[in-house]
């Protein structure tokens, strides 16, 4: 194949570009950013777990609480009712005076029972209010910390993506002043090596494989006609020759 020397310096240039093109996207890929909002967002879903769950505790407290006063009121105004029963003297039997007075202690005793029980519950249910408040506001801070990551990943993504675009509109413009089957073959290889299908010839070494070349690969090249287009005999891409190739 054969291609003017002016087109294989473009062909350099256009390697360039897509080198810079593959560093603006692992750069973009390996943003620091991405491992924070990672690490963050996993806190941020333990937390919510966590939160989650306190709510629910809060919750059945709550319904706890509810069922324990409402068994306080219920032996308050039977104890309320019986001792109006006392009060109103129309129990004149004496055993079921007696009896009565056996059942208004009892009742009292009860309620105590009761009402001690409402206090376990009311202070359980603080812990839990608590513990609510304390994960609600720590799920916030986090919040708050990946909506700052996040921010600054997209600004970085940005600028990037910005810059990705100019160098492609001017890889663009350079390839399409490539011939076609150099720049075809140059493509292939770009796949095949590893992103790298041109390389330039400097000081007698392949910048492609960094491999120098031997006396006899120096000699085939410094017979090619200008216009030839070389491949490195030990990587296989297109050798490109400078003024600083050291013939």
């Amino acid at each position: 194949m054969n291609a003017a020397p002016a087109d294989q310096n473009r062909l350099l240039e256009v390697q360039a570009l897509d080198l810079r093109l593959a560093q603006l996207a692992h750069k973009r890929k390996s943003l620091p950013e991405h491992a924070e909002i990672d690490s963050l967002t996993k806190d941020l879903t333990q937390l919510r777990d966590l939160l989650v769950a306190a709510q629910t505790q809060e919750s059945d407290t709550a319904r706890e609480q509810t069922k324990a006063e409402q068994d306080v009121d219920q032996v308050r105004q039977r104890a309320v009712r019986d001792q109006q029963r006392l009060d109103s003297g129309a129990i004149t039997s004496p055993k079921d005076l007696e009896s009565l007075q056996r059942e208004i202690v009892s009742l009292a005793r009860r309620q105590g029972d009761l009402e001690d029980v409402v206090l376990d519950v009311m202070e359980r249910r603080e812990a839990a209010q608590e513990r609510v408040n304390e994960l609600t506001e720590r799920v916030s801070a986090v919040q708050a910390k990946v909506d700052d990551a996040t921010g600054r990943r997209d600004a970085a993504q940005r600028e990037l993506d910005t810059e990705s675009s100019a160098v492609t509109r001017d890889r663009e413009a350079l390839a399409g002043a490539v011939p076609a089957d150099l720049l075809a073959l140059y493509e292939k290889l770009r796949v095949q090596q590893g992103g790298v299908g041109a390389a330039r010839l400097y000081q007698r070494r392949c910048e492609g494989c960094r491999l120098e070349l031997n006396i006899t690969e120096l000699n085939e090249v410094r017979t090619a006609s200008a216009d030839a287009v070389l491949r490195c005999e030990n990587c296989r891409r297109i050798l490109v020759r400078t003024a600083e190739s050291g013939l």
